[in-house]
């Protein structure tokens, strides 16, 4: 099988070296960065092809020679990008996060025949098909909670914070409002809202704040209360609230000594270097997952916890680990024939199919990666 990786970064590049040990797999990467696509090239069961995904003819045309595609663009490429990839009759896997609603392309998903797993990554992604998991399991689903970050695991002043995925993505968590499920209705609340002091294992206290990080489980999983917070450790949320609501994260241009720019352009020639993971600087994932409800006329609750490192003998991070080889998975799972729905598929439909649960996390934690599960009560 043909396999293009459209993204050669922090988690596009993982994914194309788990892909390529693989022989049944024959593995390319694409990206506009010559840069990035040159860390490739000593590995001879890796191509790399220079592309830009905006241009979509040029697009439509690279990917026409492959069976699959797994699209690991930034979020503001991923809609027209993915768009493009269904129109060239293509399946995909992608976990670009796109803002927009990805329900949209369904018909048109549908009329090509193809099968779309979007937000395929480790939250939203795993933690969609846990909760799907454990939805599945009830007679009725009353609470969904799920709290998520990764992490540097040295903090360092003044942001204790490095971006384990796009930097531009992170600040999406930081300004687009959060939507949650209370009492049966959508509610929207501020990002960066709603503190809570959690404590966890191997780590101690985290906050966790409001982010929009259900996504489509608030449309396909039927709870009448659900939200979803991202974690830092404390103090975090306080330096970027006053950075957005100063303004350094707004898109709008604007004039300064007769130049035009905006300021998050500004604000990301500042911040990104000081968030960048430096080669062998250990970072960590921390999950957890709780579903409650009634099975048998009993409440119940389940939980998954996933506490998650740098790997120092592979060299790559565990952010990039969790997100890329799900993503991996996920499609190892439709290659084996698995799974063959057609449209755009949320994870939490996958995690209503056992068997493709198990296949899923086994192959996690061949690769390290383990999702303990605590029992129902």
């Amino acid at each position: 099988m043909k396999i293009i990786v459209l993204g050669a970064g922090l988690v596009g590049a993982p994914i194309a070296f788990d892909l390529a040990k693989d022989n049944e797999f024959d593995v390319t990467v694409a990206d506009f960065s010559l840069t990035s696509l040159n860390k490739f090239g000593k590995y001879d069961s890796i191509k790399t092809i220079q592309l830009d995904v905006s241009n979509k003819d040029s697009l439509a045309s690279v990917i026409s020679d492959f069976d699959f595609v797994l699209n690991a663009v930034p979020g503001f490429l991923g809609f027209e990008t993915v768009k493009t990839i269904i129109e060239a009759n293509k399946n995909v896997v992608d976990i670009s996060f796109f803002p927009e609603n990805p329900f949209d392309l369904n018909k048109l998903a549908q009329k090509h025949n193809v099968t779309v797993i979007v937000d395929c990554g480790v939250a939203p992604g795993m933690s969609n098909i846990l909760v799907g998991y454990l939805s599945s399991k009830l007679d009725k689903t009353e609470n969904v909670e799920i709290y998520v970050g990764g992490l540097p695991e040295v903090r360092k002043l003044p942001y204790e914070y490095k971006a384990v995925f796009s930097p531009i993505d992170v600040i999406e968590e930081y300004t687009r409002p959060a939507r949650y499920i209370e009492n049966g209705k959508m509610v929207i609340k501020p990002a960066l809202s709603d503190i809570e002091l959690m404590n966890f294992p191997n780590i101690g206290t985290l906050e966790a704040f409001n982010s929009d990080g259900l996504r489509s489980l608030a449309e396909t999983i039927d709870a009448p209360n659900m939200k979803e917070k991202t974690l830092r450790y404390p103090g975090h949320v306080e330096k970027m609230k006053l950075l957005r609501d100063t303004g350094f994260f707004n898109k709008d241009m604007m004039e300064i000594n007769g130049f035009k720019i905006s300021p998050l352009d500004f604000t990301s020639k500042l911040l990104f270097p000081k968030w960048k993971l430096k080669e062998g600087e250990v970072d960590i994932t921390v999950m957890k997952i709780i579903v409650e409800g009634i099975k048998d006329n009993k409440k119940l609750s389940s939980s998954y916890y996933l506490y998650d490192k740098y790997n120092s003998e592979t060299k790559v991070h565990s952010m990039a680990r969790t997100t890329g080889y799900t993503a991996t998975m996920v499609l190892r799972m439709i290659s084996k024939g698995l799974f063959n729905q057609v449209g755009i598929i949320a994870p939490e439909i996958i995690g209503k199919n056992e068997m493709c649960v198990n296949f899923i996390l086994s192959g996690l934690e061949q690769r390290g990666i383990i999702y303990n599960r605590v029992s129902a009560k």
